[in-house]
């Protein structure tokens, strides 16, 4: 059988302004082994005609630029790659399938297309991990408690998988709604399934020690809230590298200011609006209420929204003075010169303290304005200390803020955030938050009263064992700022048994967030 001829494309150049004939460029496409493999025949005389008529200099660009993961390049990489393997498939299923993409050959071979770019990228992205742990060090230490949070994550899958697949099926959930105009300005907002009257609304804001947090890890939480007719917004935010402590500050601020001007058309109360934070999450948000309050005295710029439309504040294992935590952080495995990067340097700290900005003279009048806050904390909780809590509300209740702790005896960091809410039944600190909204609402409080438990999410054994493994590797540090590794991968799979053709895009943002730290550490 002879081979098909490829096809010659002549491309003329306008531009010239010679008046011999113009200079004529060849483009030959192959259909050998690479159907989108091009190559470009250019005549070597009108290359130099061009050359020096206009007497151009070529600069050489580095591979990546300092700025690329904090001006755009994530994103605008990201899409390049996307375009790219859409345009791939596409005409690859054009030309194996008849000229339709929905014929039997067609969709046989993007399957194929599907599984080998699956592969491919896989093999990638495991090559970029071992390289970027070469740059940053890694060594034994950090390799066995990757290990320990391996063995850790796969005991709750169960639950990752369950919560997963609620998340990407549920119609009362509306996922990505656009706040901002700046990269991962976005939020999810779990809706109860009953829809008679205005209901509270708890704008959360997710942990993942200030860089990799993502809006679905509040899932669990959320769908939980909306079966007691509570929405939740959870709200996504840059994280670093792609921002640092100010700009996750000024999204949180963004997503809040959309809730309270907008959550009334999801059927949400405008008069109890509440915000959440967990973990750096808490830290976060706390940062963002005392910030408004400073702005709202004329300190600061241009108000969108009132301290004075936030019900309450509900901090769950958070840290609210960084002077006291960035040596604690360092022994548990987010290093110094890392944090310090996350907080634009050591000058911050205090700035971005909110146990410390109170206690400011200057800022006294502000202080009044903040809202009740209620801080919640497991006891045993070695990520952070429950001593955070507890001195950031004794210095508040200090300064006559309404503000309490409460603390849960014997209980872990994700204690109090995953394994007590898989377990089903009663939760109390589910219970604590749920009186709290609830409060004064007697329709309501009966409802809650009469609710039905929990269903259990993952076998007892089995949280046991997690819990046991966690605390006995002294790894509790790392699998938390890590913890949501795992859900991520789950969340992956899950939604690939919804949409299998997705893969491909999320390994390909997986490469892209890869090559970008290596960017970093390589600096």
């Amino acid at each position: 059988m002879m081979k098909s001829q490829s096809s010659i494309l002549p491309i003329t150049n306008p531009s010239s302004k010679s008046n011999k004939k113009m200079s004529t460029m060849v483009l030959q496409t192959s259909n050998d082994e690479f159907p989108t493999t091009h190559h470009l025949l250019v005549s070597p005389s009108s290359i130099l005609d061009n050359f020096e008529s206009q007497n151009k200099s070529f600069e050489t660009k580095p591979l990546l630029s300092r700025a690329f993961s904090f001006t755009g390049g994530f994103d605008k990489l990201r899409q390049q790659r996307r375009r790219r393997t859409v345009s791939d498939e596409n005409l690859l299923a054009f030309q194996n399938g008849g000229g339709t993409v929905g014929g039997n050959g067609g969709t046989d071979q993007s399957i194929v297309s599907s599984v080998e770019h699956v592969a491919s990228e896989t093999w990638l992205i495991t090559r970029l991990s071992l390289k970027l742990l070469g740059y940053l060090g890694v060594g034994y230490r950090w390799i066995t408690r990757f290990l320990a949070l391996g063995c850790y994550a796969i005991l709750l899958i169960p639950g990752f998988f369950q919560v997963g697949y609620h998340y990407f099926r549920s119609s009362h959930i509306r996922r990505s709604i656009v706040y901002g105009d700046q990269p991962r300005n976005s939020l999810d907002l779990y809706l109860p399934k009953n829809s008679d009257g205005p209901k509270p609304v708890v704008a959360f804001i997710t942990g993942g020690a200030w860089i990799i947090g993502y809006k679905a890890w509040g899932s669990l939480l959320g769908q939980q809230l909306a079966d007691r007719d509570i929405i939740v917004a959870c709200i996504d935010y840059r994280n670093f590298p792609q921002g640092t402590m100010r700009d996750m500050i000024d999204d949180a601020s963004r997503g809040i200011s959309f809730i309270c001007k907008n959550v009334a058309e999801y059927g949400g109360d405008p008069e109890r609006v509440y915000v959440m934070g967990q973990s750096a999450g808490a830290h976060i948000a706390a940062c963002v209420l005392v910030e408004q309050a400073i702005k709202e005295i004329g300190e600061g710029d241009t108000v969108t929204w009132s301290v004075s439309q936030i019900k309450a504040y509900f901090g769950l294992s958070g840290g609210y003075n960084l002077m006291k935590l960035v040596d604690h952080f360092h022994n548990r495995g987010l290093y110094r010169n890392i944090f310090l990067s996350i907080m634009e340097g050591e000058q911050s700290l205090q700035r971005y303290s909110p146990e410390l900005i109170v206690q400011d003279p200057n800022f006294r009048s502000a202080v009044s304005l903040l809202p009740s806050i209620v801080l919640f904390h497991g006891t045993a909780d070695y990520s952070i200390p429950s001593d955070a809590s507890e001195s950031f509300a004794a210095t508040l209740q200090r300064l006559g803020v309404d503000a309490q702790a409460i603390m849960y005896e014997g209980k872990t960091h994700t204690d109090v955030f995953l394994q007590d809410p898989m377990r089903g039944g009663s939760d109390q600190m589910f219970e604590d938050l749920i009186s709290i909204i609830h409060a004064g609402d007697e329709e309501a409080l009966a409802k809650d009263a009469s609710a039905p438990p929990r269903k259990r999410m993952v076998p007892e054994i089995m949280l046991k064992l997690a819990r046991a493994h966690a605390t006995s590797t002294r790894a509790v540090g790392y699998l938390v700022m890590r913890s949501q590794t795992l859900p991520t991968i789950a969340f992956f799979c899950t939604r690939q048994m919804v949409s299998f053709h997705r893969l491909p895009f999320m390994l390909s943002d997986l490469q892209t967030i890869l090559v970008v730290e290596l960017g970093n550490a390589s600096r």
